[in-house]
């Protein structure tokens, strides 16, 4: 399995619209950058994100699943656009902020702290492991601790 994180700025797409999907979840279009849009296509269905509140709120409120592998973007003729689909799996009961993630040593180098702009980004294993526990949950079972 592997980690994620996807950013999006709630007044347009947030947590609890994305929750209102089930288990359908919804494609996670519009995104214009090679980086971001390359992420993507390395995805498989099952690996798990983090959601994260940019420019209001900015911290991860919730954990996702990619349910439906890289393919065309719908809002783009364009084709050198993909995207993914993601379904909500839980809520962060502690949601993380960047102020915290920032000041956490071993998360120095995650992309969140080292690149704040980009909009889907890998997360390694432990950084994964470490925002978890951070925002009180299990990093396995999703379940808060």
């Amino acid at each position: 399995m592997q980690y994620w994180l996807f950013k999006s700025e709630p007044f347009k797409w947030s947590w609890e619209q994305q929750k209102s999907k089930g288990k359908a979840g919804e494609e996670w279009d519009g995104i214009r950058n090679y980086q971001a849009r390359n992420n993507m296509r390395l995805m498989e269905l099952g690996d798990r994100a983090f959601f994260y509140h940019s420019n209001e709120g900015l911290n991860v409120v919730g954990v996702a699943e990619v349910s439906a592998l890289s393919a065309p973007d719908s809002t783009t003729d364009d084709e050198r656009w993909d995207c993914v689909h993601i379904r909500a799996l839980a809520d962060m009961p502690n949601p993380v902020s960047l102020k915290d993630a920032k000041a956490n040593p071993a998360l120095g180098e995650m992309a969140l702290v080292a690149n704040t702009r980009l909009s889907v980004q890998p997360v390694k294993p432990e950084e994964w492991a470490e925002v978890c526990r951070m925002g009180g949950m299990d990093p396995d079972s999703l379940k808060p601790v």
